[in-house]
């Protein structure tokens, strides 16, 4: 009796499964952006994704932001071979991109207009949505140079250290705050696909 009870059960799992799965591959959402959801500010980043001051090497000047897709890492550069490292998430496979650029325009609670290249991909997104604690963009932006693309905050802290963007990066609300005070229009950037050896 226990294992035939074991068995439907298990029976029922699987079909739950398979019906989960194909709906949501039908659906193809993208977990990283979910309008209207209010970031859960308790949320706790694992340590290696935590602003912290670590030592680093580089030949950029201080106050140079530089990326690294790779280690899905945001470094601001700071005196005495020093950097703000901060946690971040980056573009999906395929999303991913490298360059330099300066940051051209800075917003507090932005707007988000997502492009008609990511409206096709996802046409349930919005077309448009004024800034607040439920826009994907979070409580900053800087606009990165003439592309689509920002730094911005989230309203998925658990997205952080994952690769889920559609060429964005982002930052924790508290992180891409302190960011925002610390760096000026104008800022260089330094995107790199792969660390430096």
């Amino acid at each position: 009796m226990t294992k035939i009870r074991h068995l439907i059960c298990m029976t029922i799992a699987a079909a739950g499964l398979m019906f989960s799965s194909s709906s949501s591959f039908a659906q193809q959402t993208d977990r990283g952006d979910e309008p209207g959801l209010i970031a859960d500010d308790s949320y706790q980043l694992d340590p290696e994704w935590q602003k912290q001051m670590v030592y680093y090497r580089t030949t950029e000047p201080p106050g140079t932001i530089i990326i690294s897709t790779a280690e899905r890492h945001l470094y601001l550069v700071q005196p005495g071979g020093r950097a703000l490292r901060y946690g971040i998430g980056v573009g999906r496979d395929g999303f991913q991109w490298q360059g330099l650029v300066n940051i051209t325009r800075k917003a507090e609670w932005p707007d988000w207009v997502p492009p008609p290249e990511m409206i096709e991909r996802q046409p349930y997104l919005p077309r448009f949505m004024a800034g607040g604690p439920g826009n994907p963009l979070g409580a900053r932006a800087m606009y990165l140079g003439t592309t689509v693309y920002r730094i911005h905050g989230t309203n998925r802290p658990d997205t952080i250290g994952t690769k889920v963007s559609s060429g964005c990066f982002r930052l924790v609300n508290n992180d891409v705050a302190d960011l925002y005070d610390r760096v000026p229009v104008g800022t260089k950037v330094v995107i790199r696909q792969k660390p430096e050896l």
